[in-house]
């Protein structure tokens, strides 16, 4: 049997890997709720902006940010709550989440 798409839950994954990526994200991750409160929501981070998400906290969107663990080693930084970290590398993630059905946005 196979699943009624209107019924699916959407999952939308942004990748942000500079700042400004970043703010689109969070901007886009706040319209969506907004818009689609069902909606699961991941912002990956990775390059540039592990380091703009530890330093510019934003209340709502922290909760479904995730670092890339290979970046915070290069920046010789820990990250902090809510923001989580992967467990493995921020490309092999996107690849997996693709996999499993996640819509992919380039922030």
């Amino acid at each position: 049997m196979t699943q009624d798409p209107q019924h699916q839950v959407l999952k939308v994954l942004q990748h942000a890997p500079t700042s400004a990526a970043l703010q689109r994200a969070r901007n886009n991750a706040m319209n969506l709720r907004r818009d689609a409160p069902e909606v699961d929501i991941h912002i990956v981070v990775n390059a540039e902006a592990v380091a703009a998400a530890l330093d510019q906290a934003h209340a709502e969107a922290d909760a479904f940010t995730w670092a890339c663990p290979n970046t915070l080693a290069r920046l010789n930084k820990e990250s902090r709550a809510p923001l989580r970290v992967l467990d493995r590398a921020a490309i092999l993630e996107l690849v997996r989440l693709q996999q499993d059905g996640w819509i992919y946005i380039r922030s």
